[in-house]
């Protein structure tokens, strides 16, 4: 899993209640089990019209948010069903950050496993962030996980909160099965160990 240290990019502002995992990716793009590819399908319903062609109003469509790392969202981001494909998606497309006052709870974990940072912060905040957000090519911010800070384009700071185990994950960039890896030593004993002891198994 890439390292998580800091981030400095475009911050999108969705402006949308409960966003759920079914509008991050619909269903129709959960067959495959790649991690790659899916960004073409994050947000399709609203990215999207029924012919095909882009919906200049949505936000990710506006030239000043094509490469978009960051996304603002409102409240209960990432509801609904219990969907990996979701931070996938994001993940393909470049968003690294997503910054609400709350997350569904699978969504939120999934996130942490995929390297991308779920960053909850009060309603206050989330309103400078949105504000932030919302001035295009100059909806910049960054984000620095070691300091746990939010620095806006004119330099307002918002602190935030991490569990230090999800922290420490992020940072050294280990999903669970980098975090079996750091303990290849002990694994490798005891399967030695088991095998001159119980040699036909």
């Amino acid at each position: 899993m890439e390292k998580f240290t800091s981030l400095t990019g475009v911050a999108a502002p969705l402006a949308i209640r409960n966003v759920d995992t079914d509008m991050i990716i619909p269903k129709q793009y959960l067959k495959t089990i790649k991690r790659t590819g899916l960004g073409k399908g994050l947000f399709s319903e609203m990215r999207y019209k029924d012919d095909g062609s882009e919906n200049p109003d949505f936000v990710l469509n506006k030239p000043a948010y094509r490469q978009a790392k960051i996304l603002v969202a409102e409240d209960n981001f990432g509801c609904g069903s219990s969907r990996e494909h979701a931070p996938w998606a994001l993940l393909d497309f470049g968003i690294r950050c997503v910054i609400s006052t709350s997350f569904a709870d699978i969504f939120y974990n999934n996130c942490f496993k995929n390297g991308i940072l779920p960053i909850v912060v009060s309603p206050e905040d989330l309103g400078k962030l949105m504000d932030d957000a919302s001035r295009g090519s100059n909806a910049t911010l960054s984000v620095d996980l070691e300091a746990q800070e939010i620095r806006g384009p004119d330099g307002g700071v918002v602190h935030f909160d991490i569990d230090p185990f999800r922290k420490h994950c992020l940072l050294n960039g280990l999903d669970d099965i980098g975090l079996t890896m750091k303990k290849a030593d002990k694994i490798n004993a005891f399967e030695k160990k088991e095998h001159a002891e119980q040699p036909w198994l």
